[in-house]
């Protein structure tokens, strides 16, 4: 029998590559959202430079960063939850593709235009979230019935909403409805982006998610809860959108309120949950305190739509920002990641145990931390107080990011390959946080801007001004200009060396590129008498004289920016005029006061002299015949009286200039009716007006008719600089203020607007405090049918003529009255126009009846 020779060719087949994980997929596509925190991270620390910073940082977080990944774990959760396959992997990857390139093309047509750039990416979100929605709806077909299959329809309607969003985005993005009708859609834009795209995902999430985060059981009515939770929130959010978009407020409110009703039947079986086993562990706390702002988000979304006409919703909920993405959409980030790191970090029970340890480390800390912060930032404190806000928010961050760091160095390196996503999730969300600061705290630009070196500097057009108004840099500096119209008509800017943009359309933004920096350049834009207006800019060479004189004089004698914020913390003076109160008696104390530092004009902040600590002094009202008994105080610093024209008396006596810490009884009655000035009767007189001290008493006519309404304007000449100051003193003595303000803040009611509904009547008292020029007040589009003017009526309602203007020269008073056609916005200016483009105009908001 011969030998058989037995050869092995090759050796050993290779052995099949094992399957992969169902997550890994999804773990290895969580690295795009890690870019799009590192973009947030970017834009956070460069800012300043780049167009509409507040807008764009909002939107790489939100529309980058949180949208790519609810695609990503909203499609892995449902193949879990209802244990069907993985859909094909090239589907996925193109619906992430999808999303990202119209998240890229939405940024870059807004920022840098076209605006068609902005629409088609909109439309390719909107595409790849619906194809998305397809997608669930398939999974749930292939499923046999089970008990997470309701949790899908929460992930299913999401992307309806976000493309709801999109949709709206695109049309805003293409300048589509102007005036009220855009901040309707901004409005609609916003609420269902935020409660449908984020919201209905957080609460589908949440059902399975916090009984696992407790370590108990879901509760027995869980999928009834789910079930009726969406047959309200979904209906609810289209009824809140619809309404917003019409402008029929209580439409919108209703829908609102079916969807916070959706909201908190879905919360039930959580606070089922809740009551068989409470929190235990900083995840728990972190995540019951998410759901917590969430419900007072919905909470001041609804009284926001409730007291403002549908135009003003977006602007109203602008300050709520901090709340939603640092209280809800961030908390819920930092919670999730304190549960599910220690699970993706792996390496058997032992290093879980240790991991979650140590994330959890001072949570109580943290937690109270970022909790506490979170309304430092929304209510109207102090800016050293909202200061703090940042830090606690910051420092809460900072500490999960150094344990979550801490945790990843630990892990064995087959877990770093398992997870990578995971520590650029963790890295990102300090600075994340820190992308929030800039998104809610930007403005539009600093009025001096100083650059070095090679440098792009944010150029915006907006209410008549540019800004910055001077930009300083060295000689030599090559500077680039990236210049954008945030205004709502057309504006361009030339510059005295040739340059200039292009009529840029409202949202449109065009660069210059300028030689090196030599002598100083002038800046306007060229449109008919913008330039006369205030729409200036000067960059000047630095360590020169005139760089000097720029800084201390932005821009000649437009130097104030009515377009800007007020500061944080600013109130208003309450025009609102209450009744004359009972009797025929009236006891009052007004102290002089010259140390106030008062907000005269957005971002100007300066000493004034005051009665009662603020300008105008407070009013006084009474009837004919009434007696006032005023206890005058001078607590200032220097001799001040007070002189009432509502009273005859000699005026030697009570109107004598007292010494501080004295005081004296200042008694009158008041003979006729009429809006009466009072003012400090000290020489030099006109110093003591100017500066502020000055007040109205109201003496109602015999028989005046009640009506819905009644505000009181004090107009009065605005002089920037120290009070007393040589500078301040020459241009008072030229008749050159450089500014006019109703009570008190030039532009002040443009930032805080006066209110009333459609239909109602409104009586509008007046009075010029001077000192030296009077108004013509005038409400655009809405004409007086009754003007009442120095113990007078010169037109009655029901006379067949009516009235433009309520005349007032200096020290005369009175009232006239109108009744609002339909809900707007309706400018109240002095008409004397001079007058209204340097501050004495503000904004009634009308609402639907």
């Amino acid at each position: 029998m011969s030998p058989v020779d037995i050869r092995i060719e090759g050796g050993r087949p290779p052995l099949a590559p094992p399957p992969r994980p169902r997550a890994s997929w999804h773990l290895r596509a969580n690295a795009v959202v890690v870019g799009w925190l590192a973009l947030t991270v970017v834009a956070a620390l460069v800012g300043d430079v780049l167009p509409a910073p507040r807008w764009l940082l909002i939107h790489v977080f939100l529309l980058g960063a949180i949208s790519t990944a609810i695609l990503i774990w909203s499609e892995h959760f449902t193949v879990a939850l209802l244990r069907v396959r993985t859909p094909p992997g090239r589907g996925s990857l193109a619906r992430l593709g999808l999303l990202n390139a119209g998240a890229v093309a939405v940024l870059a047509g807004v920022s840098a235009g076209p605006w068609q750039v902005a629409a088609a990416g909109a439309a390719l979100v909107a595409g790849a979230v619906l194809w998305h929605a397809g997608v669930l709806v398939t999974l749930v077909r292939q499923a046999l019935p089970g008990r997470f299959g309701h949790v899908v329809g929460w992930y299913v309607a999401a992307p309806v909403a976000l493309a709801t969003g999109g949709v709206l985005g695109g049309l805003l993005a293409a300048d589509v409805g102007h005036g009220a009708a855009h901040e309707r859609m901004q409005a609609a834009h916003a609420v269902v982006n935020l409660f449908g795209w984020i919201g209905l995902t957080v609460l589908g999430t949440l059902f399975t998610l916090w009984p696992t985060v407790l370590r108990t059981r879901m509760a027995d009515g869980t999928r009834r809860a789910s079930r009726l939770g969406l047959r309200l929130a979904v209906p609810g959010l289209a009824v809140a959108t619809g309404g917003l978009l019409a402008g029929w407020r209580w439409v919108a409110l209703a829908g609102l309120v079916a969807y916070a009703a959706g909201a908190l039947a879905a919360l039930v079986p959580l606070a089922d949950a809740l009551r068989r086993r409470r929190p235990h562990t900083g995840a728990a706390w972190m995540l019951g305190a998410a759901i917590a702002w969430f419900e007072v988000a919905l909470v001041a979304n609804a009284v926001v739509v409730a007291t403002r006409p549908a135009a003003g919703v977006a602007a109203a909920l602008e300050p709520l920002l901090p709340l939603v993405l640092v209280g809800f959409v961030a908390q819920v980030l930092f919670g999730s990641l304190l549960h599910l790191l220690p699970a993706v970090l792996g390496g058997g029970p032992a290093r879980f145990k240790e991991n979650a340890a140590l994330l959890e480390r001072g949570w109580p800390v943290r937690l109270a931390a970022l909790n506490v912060g979170v309304p430092l930032l929304v209510l109207p404190v102090p800016p050293p107080v909202m200061l703090l806000g940042w830090a606690l928010v910051l420092g809460s961050a900072a500490a999960f990011v150094v344990l979550a760091v801490t945790a990843l160095t630990r892990a064995r390196a087959a877990s770093w390959r398992s997870s990578p996503a995971v520590a650029g999730v963790a890295a990102g969300c300090l600075l994340t946080a820190a992308a929030v600061v800039v998104a809610t705290t930007g403005g539009t630009g600093p009025a001096t801007v100083t650059v070095t070196g090679s440098r792009t500097v944010e150029v915006t057009l907006s209410g008549m001004s540019i800004r910055p108004a001077v930009i300083e840099a060295p000689p030599g500096t090559v500077l680039t200009l990236r210049v954008t119209n945030a205004d709502a008509q057309r504006h361009d800017l030339r510059l005295a060396t040739g340059e200039r943009t292009p009529a840029l359309a409202p949202g449109q933004s065009a660069t210059l590129k300028l030689a090196a920096l030599g002598a100083a350049v002038d800046g306007w834009c060229t449109v008919a008498g913008h330039r006369a207006a205030g729409m200036t800019m000067r960059i000047v060479p630095t360590g020169t004289e005139i760089s000097a004189h720029a800084a201390a004089h932005p821009s000649g004698p437009a130097r104030l920016d009515l377009a800007a914020p007020m500061s944080p913390g600013w109130m208003p003076y309450d025009a609102a005029l209450r009744p004359a109160p009972g009797g025929t008696e009236h006891h009052v104390e007004i102290r002089a006061d010259d140390k106030v530092v008062q907000e005269v004009a957005p971002g100007v902040r300066q000493r004034v002299w005051t009665f009662n600590g603020t300008m105008p002094g407070p009013v006084l009202r009474g009837k004919v015949g009434d007696v006032f008994v005023v206890t005058f105080v001078n607590g200032g610093t220097m001799g001040h009286g007070i002189d009432f024209h509502a009273g005859a008396t000699a005026p030697d006596g009570p109107m004598r200039t007292i010494q501080p810490g004295e005081r004296l009884t200042y008694r009158f009655r008041a003979e006729f009716a009429g809006a009466w000035l009072y003012h400090c009767s000290t020489m030099p007189m006109t110093q003591h007006i100017a500066n502020g001290m000055y007040g109205a008493v109201v003496i109602d006519p015999p028989g005046l008719p009640p009506v819905d309404r009644e505000y009181l304007l004090v107009q009065g000449e605005l002089y920037l600089g120290e009070p007393g100051s040589e500078a301040q003193v020459a241009k008072m003595r030229a008749g050159e203020p450089d500014g006019w303000m109703f009570n008190g803040a030039a532009a002040g009611y443009d930032h805080a607007p006066l209110r009333a509904e459609a239909g109602e009547r409104v009586r509008l008292w007046a009075v010029a405090a001077g000192p030296s020029s009077g108004t013509s007040l005038h409400v655009v589009g809405a004409p007086f049918d009754t003007v009442y003017k120095e113990g007078a009526y010169a037109l009655r309602s029901g006379d067949p003529g009516g009235a433009q203007t309520l005349d007032l020269a200096p020290a005369q008073g009175g009232f006239a009255e109108l009744v609002f056609p339909e809900p707007g916005k309706y400018p109240v200016v002095d008409h004397t126009m001079r007058q209204a483009e340097a501050g004495a105009h503000g904004l009634f908001e009308v609402s639907g009846s």
